[in-house]
């Protein structure tokens, strides 16, 4: 069950008018837990009853934590994977854009649907970094989003032009990794 009104306690004084919205928010940089971030946020949504859909721009063939747990709230959850791995690894750039722009496809079709209340366009920041994407259209379709509908874009790179119409960005900055003591990513801990 949907909850429709907020009832915690506010007392920030400097909020003059409340307004209702859905948000743009942004995860992005050089630092871990964009996606992570933006799971947090989904299973939250998923706490209080509502669908959310998920589109993830790279991830194709990955086993993850988080998607083996979201596969367990069909009909609550819907996850879309595409893409052969990382820009950094691509093998065919016509391929990688060709499975990038039919991950926008999916994008548009969900942002437009009206029985998800989030969602999630998991690294397409990097998709449109590296121009699989044009950033023009895809400031285009999240202009004429719902207006209650959340979306959430993770990946590093954001451009400007997604910055600039966002609600809410946040950048992760790396100050240590593992990675850098030659520990690899670890099931359960990075995946």
């Amino acid at each position: 069950m949907a909850v429709t009104s907020d009832k915690a306690p506010r007392k920030f004084k400097g909020i003059c008018k409340s307004v209702k919205k859905g948000l743009i928010i942004v995860h992005t940089g050089k630092g871990e837990g964009k996606s992570t971030a933006a799971f947090g946020t989904v299973v939250r949504a998923l706490g209080w009853g509502h669908k959310v859909g998920i589109v993830q721009f790279m991830k194709g063939p990955w086993k993850t934590g988080e998607v083996e747990f979201l596969r367990k709230f069909p009909g609550r959850c819907d996850i879309l994977s595409f893409g052969n791995g990382f820009t950094w690894d691509t093998r065919d750039f016509a391929k990688d854009v060709q499975l990038a722009r039919k991950a926008w496809k999916q994008c548009c079709a969900i942002l437009k649907d009206k029985q998800y209340f989030l969602v999630v366009f998991d690294e397409i920041n990097y998709a449109m970094k590296y121009n699989f994407l044009d950033v023009k259209k895809v400031v285009r379709e999240l202009r004429r989003k719902p207006v209650f509908k959340h979306v959430m874009l993770t990946g590093n790179g954001a451009p400007g032009e997604i910055i600039r119409i966002a609600d809410q960005v946040t950048e992760m900055k790396c100050i240590k990794h593992p990675y850098q003591k030659g520990i690899n990513a670890q099931p359960g801990i990075d995946y």
